[in-house]
């Protein structure tokens, strides 16, 4: 039987070999049809990270799968896997929206934002928590309703926009624009604040949001009683339940908060970028963020670094079906595919394999030790 693989190993060696793995075998087969690897990859790096506009819509996408990133990781350290983020994002957007439409035209953003975020964080909450009071009273498994809120959340939002929402005489299915205390600032704007100069971009403080969201996250489940009492139910309910640990209230607790996290995504994409409700503002991030989690197995900081690659892949994907002949969008979906498929269904075929390599070299300096003292 093999050893475990240590903690650090199998946060951040793990998935860094996942990603060489998948990054030769994409390698392989762009060769295959007829493309240069090298230059492929030459192209997504500069276009990704080689400039500062690059490197900020990196980031844009980035902040987008920290939210639902962390959501899921929260559930599933609850063991739930709530596969529901993107219909809690869609809600939680519409939760942003409201308070958006409602009140922009007459606070202060000092005081509206903290309002549409708080909106944003319920409505999400909210469209979690019944999936997860259905588990936990009802036995209606997570993951069979989580998915068809998914698709209740996107026919809501459909029909709020057309029959309520869409101003009078326009064809767009779109809200209102929100008035201007409803915009975050770009980063653009903020550099400025502190003298530096930055390119435009969608680019927000959002970004700060949810790097403050990772380290509330991890300060949490790590070091806080409910975030142990959490980890415990996730790893033995019959274990926390014997230690007077009520599971019901841990799955309503890790939806809620799986839920809120979703629902932060309003905030880059409504309040930071379009300032207004649009119909799929979303855009998939909701099941990005699975792999996301997957990735960066469910650690917070795995989380932050996963959002980044996958961040990369999405702007230096876009600069390579731009600037390489013949190598299309679809391609560069392969290469995510890739990446997920290494990351998550391989992962623990690779991770036994990893740890016997381990286990080789930590016994190689003690033999080493033994022979020169022999």
């Amino acid at each position: 039987m093999n050893a475990p693989l240590p903690r650090w190993a199998d946060v951040l060696l793990l998935p860094a070999v996942n990603l060489l793995i998948a990054l030769l075998v994409a390698g392989v087969v762009v060769a295959l049809v007829g493309q240069n690897p090298r230059q492929v990859m030459e192209v997504l790096v500069q276009g990704a990270f080689g400039t500062q506009r690059g490197l900020s819509y990196t980031l844009y996408y980035a902040t987008t799968f920290i939210f639902t990133g962390l959501a899921v990781s929260v559930a599933f350290h609850g063991g739930l896997f709530n596969i529901g983020g993107e219909g809690q994002a869609l809600m939680g957007g519409l939760g942003t929206a409201l308070v958006a439409l409602w009140l922009s035209h007459s606070l202060s953003a000092w005081v509206l934002l903290p309002l549409m975020l708080l909106g944003g964080v319920l409505f999400g909450m909210v469209w979690a928590v019944i999936p997860g009071y259905l588990q936990a009273y009802r036995n209606s498994h997570v993951v069979i309703t989580t998915i068809m809120f998914n698709f209740l959340a996107s026919s809501l939002l459909a029909y709020l926009l057309v029959n309520r929402l869409k101003p009078p005489g326009t064809m767009a299915v779109e809200s209102a624009a929100f008035g201007p205390a409803a915009k975050l600032p770009g980063m653009q704007q903020a550099m400025a604040w502190l003298g530096v100069e930055w390119p435009s971009s969608p680019l927000n403080v959002s970004l700060f949001l949810a790097l403050a969201a990772a380290l509330g996250v991890y300060l949490l489940l790590w070091h806080s009683r409910a975030g142990y009492r959490l980890r415990a139910m996730g790893s033995s309910e019959t274990a926390a339940a014997y230690a007077g640990i009520n599971p019901r209230h841990q799955i309503i607790f890790a939806m809620a908060l799986s839920g809120g996290l979703s629902g932060l995504v309003g905030m880059n994409e409504i309040a930071g970028v379009n300032g207004k409700l649009l119909l799929d503002f979303v855009g998939g991030a909701g099941f990005t963020g699975i792999a996301v989690a997957l990735m960066g197995r469910n650690h917070p900081l795995g989380i932050v670094l996963a959002s980044v690659l996958f961040g990369a892949l999405f702007q230096g994907g876009a600069e390579v079906s731009f600037e390489v002949r013949g190598f299309s969008r679809d391609m560069v979906v392969m290469l995510q595919g890739f990446i997920v498929l290494f990351s998550g269904a391989m992962a623990y075929v690779i991770a036994p394999w990893l740890a016997r390599a381990l286990a080789l070299l930590s016994r190689k300096p003690a033999a080493d030790l033994g022979a020169r003292h022999g």
